[in-house]
């Protein structure tokens, strides 16, 4: 081969290692007919302008906190690794070209030590750089390797020879970005940091920059990558006020807490439900957002559960009247389902197949944002690209939704969180219906003096004092109590009342007991004018928006007159009581712990303005054992409520209860919180309980310290949960019928059909877009245990392109299956039952159903 003339001395060249202008980063086209692409000092120089470009568009006061001088070089030199014999193999042999130097290179070791991110690891090691440098050019692809018995100038990556080619990669990058290295301090910085160096890598790897003739240094060409990516700052429009917002005046609270969030810190809001904290807290950040002191908002949710509700209101009423009319970001940048997907290219990783194609995790890259809290608490936790999580949030508003909700594992984690915001220069707003003491002052990480005050609002920021601000306290509604042994007595209830016109919401703990009641009310109700539905998490995307917008619309504000015709019973599980606008005349609930109980009562009598039946009162009946039988044998009373809730939390919430012929609130939330959670000398079945639960709770602490303790081995997103329980969930996609034309054509349960040709990203994106977004809309989230068998991830090639499917040999992260036509019964992709243990079927009426086989 003809060599250009290198520029380097002659004591650095070596008869075995390829000069750097020959090093090869990338290829590109078609996997037949592969290309040479950038060579790794200009992909390494690309990554490094494509930083400095990022950096240019944070704040100042962002950018000089966290960003130090030098931070683009790190994130320049991530690909040193792949000056190594072995990766150079691996891409001549991918372009089918035959350079003598690497004759006898085997270019399947690179499994041996995790691939070239370590090469750039080890290096950095023998060069002395800082040890957060290190790690971060270790873990670019989003975890360190963990070989610790290669050194950098070992025989695998090449010897000295090559060694000395990478030394000379970083000091040409020196040259070319003009820095040095810095001095990285802390670990939150060094998050932020390999955050930034993905980020970039990413961007840098576009298609835009595939063919090494065209000149990048063109230009606006880096800035046309980075605004591709979505990395463009909103557009605010300056002094609106609440009213213009939201179209009705603040009330007191509101208004307290939006004039006191001010700054960076930590700030809870305690009110009832109902009140409209979610608009206080919106409007603190839009504040925040005009005066530059945040760069955008997460709106982190608690559960899966949560209703897509959430995503119109944060769109239609807050980001549409706050985004000028060319704001880039007007359309929706929510980050939900596709929306990301559709509007931003981020390189080869954000294929299907690619690490960044899962949109859990490139929410928080989203300036605004509304997902669940998992992936804000994967930011502090050992799991992969967990740094660009945290690099996501750095400087937003991150809302905090019902935090009451959480247990001891997702507590300890979601205190860990909050520690970690604050040192991101975050402005954290927790909003809370029923919050203990204790609760406030881990997450304060200050003594509470104010016990009783409700609502309340709590401000903590660097170097201040707490401050309590207690508001005026609201006006009571009392709600009637009525402690229900007999399902039987509360299903004619129910019926009677939906037959004077009434709108009755029941709650059920699980979904299958949420199905059981379904079947019997919708049968006690045949024949009647009344109207029964079902929500719940096991319905297909597709059809659980249906339904939601079908009944949320009937249960909601705005329906005042449709409610009139006819009395219905809206069936459903937890889903009921989290972010959705539902208002009923009466209330059923199976037995759930006081702040559950509390949520749920929140949905009666919400709307002032609603028309109710004269026979309507404020009533809400509780199904529970009787108290006794409960204490002396909590699981066979409780059922299956025992298996979601620890059986002695419902036993002691069951004590508050069990006699209150009725509630007043909001002003006896904090009682019966406190009541219900605070430390009591107990004696007999009830110190076992409790002793069960200090047990579990010390166990699931552990488990989330182990999970948030720096250096240890990363886990990916399939493997590590944020919100214990003992079954873990995975996404199912169900079909109509086996995938037909070479798996080329698939078919929904609805009828509705879907191409999925080879190569439709390069060919036709807004068809890949479409394909992919259809595919996600008929998956639903099921236990691990009541889920199709996995099969072989080679037989979902055809998935690939268009949604992730996992990286391992088996797919423990996608399942998929087949709904027969008439009987509803679930099979095999490839054939065969689904499950050697249930029988699974589906129906859009019921959802997803299991029952054991025998």
């Amino acid at each position: 081969m003809i060599r250009p003339k290198s520029t380097v001395p002659k004591e650095s060249i070596t008869n075995n290692a390829l000069p750097l202008s020959e090093c090869l980063a990338k290829t590109y086209g078609e996997k037949e007919n592969k290309q040479k692409g950038r060579d790794v000092l200009t992909h390494c120089q690309i990554v490094g302008e494509v930083a400095r470009e990022l950096l240019k568009r944070m704040p100042d006061w962002l950018r000089e906190a966290l960003f130090p001088e030098g931070s683009i070089l790190i994130a320049a030199c991530h690909d040193v690794g792949k000056v190594c014999p072995t990766f150079q193999k691996m891409l001549y042999d991918a372009v089918k070209e035959f350079i003598s130097e690497l004759k006898n290179i085997d270019s399947k070791k690179e499994k041996d030590w995790g691939g070239h991110a370590y090469v750039s690891f080890v290096t950095a090691k023998k060069l002395k750089l800082n040890k957060f440098i290190r790690k971060i050019l270790g873990q670019h692809h989003g975890s360190l390797p963990t070989k610790s018995n290669y050194s950098a100038d070992s025989e695998a990556f090449g010897g000295e020879p090559w060694q000395q080619r990478r030394e000379e990669l970083i000091e040409e990058l020196k040259k070319c970005l003009d820095c040095d290295f810095p001095e990285v301090e802390n670990q939150e910085q060094s998050l932020v940091l390999a955050g930034l160096t993905s980020v970039s890598d990413w961007i840098g790897s576009q298609e835009l920059f595939d063919n090494p003739v065209e000149d990048w240094k063109e230009q606006g060409f880096i800035q046309k990558a980075v605004n591709e990516a979505g990395f463009i700052k909103p557009d605010i429009i300056p002094n609106l006020t609440f009213f213009d917002i939201f179209n009705f005046h603040p009330h007191d609270t509101q208004t307290k807490f939006f004039e006191n969030t001010t700054q960076a810190g930590v700030y809870i809001l305690e009110a009832p439900m109902g009140l409209g904290k979610t608009e206080a807290a919106l409007y603190a950040a839009y504040q925040l957002l005009v005066a530059n002191k945040a760069t955008g908002i997460y709106f982190a949710l608690p559960t899966q559960l949560t209703s897509d509700k959430i995503y119109d209101r944060f769109n239609d009423t807050f980001l549409s009247k706050i985004l000028s009319s060319d704001s880039p970001h007007r359309e929706a940048l929510l980050a939900h389902g596709n929306a990301w997907l559709k509007q931003t290219d981020l390189g080869e990783n954000a294929n299907p197949d690619g690490v960044w194609f899962d949109s859990r995790k490139r929410k928080l890259l989203a300036p605004f944002a509304v997902g669940t809290v998992d992936q804000a608490l994967m930011a502090v936790m050992n799991v992969r690209h967990g740094f660009v999580r945290t690099f996501g949030l750095a400087g937003k508003v991150v809302i905090l939704d019902e935090v009451h909700s959480y247990d001891a594992y997702t507590g300890t984690i979601l205190d860990e969180l909050v520690k970690a915001l604050r040192k991101l220069h975050c402005t954290v707003i927790i909003l809370s219906a029923t919050l203990t003491k204790e609760r406030r002052e881990k997450l304060l990480e200050q003594p509470v003096k104010e016990e009783k005050s409700y609502p309340l609002i709590s401000v903590s920021i660097k170097n201040c004092e707490l401050k309590e601000l207690p508001v005026e306290p609201l006006k009571d509604k009392n709600v009637e109590i009525y402690c229900c042994q007999d399902d039987e007595a509360a299903i004619d209830e129910a019926v009677k009342r939906a037959e004077q016109g009434q709108q009755v919401l029941w709650i059920e703990n699980t979904v299958a007991e949420a199905q059981e009641k379904f079947k019997v009310l919708s049968e006690r109700a045949n024949g009647t004018n009344v109207e029964t539905g079902l929500l719940h998490s096991r319905f297909l995307k597709v059809d659980r928006e249906k339904k939601e917008n079908y009944w949320v619309d009937l249960y909601g504000k705005e329906n005042r007159l449709t409610k009139q015709e006819k009395g219905r019973i809206l069936i459903g599980t937890q889903v009921l009581q989290e972010s959705i606008d539902v208002d009923s005349d009466f209330l059923v609930s199976r037995f759930a712990p006081t702040d559950m109980l509390l949520q749920r009562i929140g949905r009666l009598w919400r709307h002032k303005k609603s028309i109710r039946p004269d026979s309507a009162k404020r009533e809400a009946w509780l199904l529970t054992p009787e108290l006794n039988a409960a204490i002396q044998n909590a699981k066979t009373q409780f059922g299956n409520s025992a298996k979601v809730y620890s059986p002695y939390v419902l036993c002691r919430s069951l004590k508050v209860w069990h006699d209150l012929p009725s509630v007043n609130l909001p002003s006896n939330i904090r009682d019966l919180i406190e009541a219900t959670y605070e430390k009591h000398d107990e004696q007999g079945e009830m110190q076992r309980h409790l002793d069960k639960l200090e047990k579990k709770r010390a166990e699931l602490e552990q488990i989330a310290r182990s999970a948030t303790a720096t250096g240890l081995t990363t886990s990916s997103d399939d493997d590590i949960s944020t919100r214990y329980s003992e079954q873990d969930t995975v996404p199912v996609l169900l079909l109509r019928e086996q995938p037909t034309n070479n798996f080329t054509e698939i078919t929904f349960l609805n009828g509705n059909k879907v191409c999925l040709p080879h190569d439709t990203k390069t060919k036709d994106k807004k068809l890949w877009c479409k394909s992919a977004e259809q595919l996600l809309r008929n998956t639903l989230h099921v236990m691990n245990c009541h889920s199709p068998e996995p099969v072989a991830t080679e037989k979902l090639d055809w998935l690939k392109e268009f949604i992730y499917v996992g990286k391992f040999k088996e797919s423990i992260f996608l399942r998929v299956a087949v709904v027969d036509e008439k009987s509803g019964e679930i099979n095999g992709v490839m054939g065969g039952l689904a499950s050697d243990k249930y029988q699974l079927s589906y129906d859009d009426r019921l959802g997803y159903q299991t029952k054991k086989l025998t």
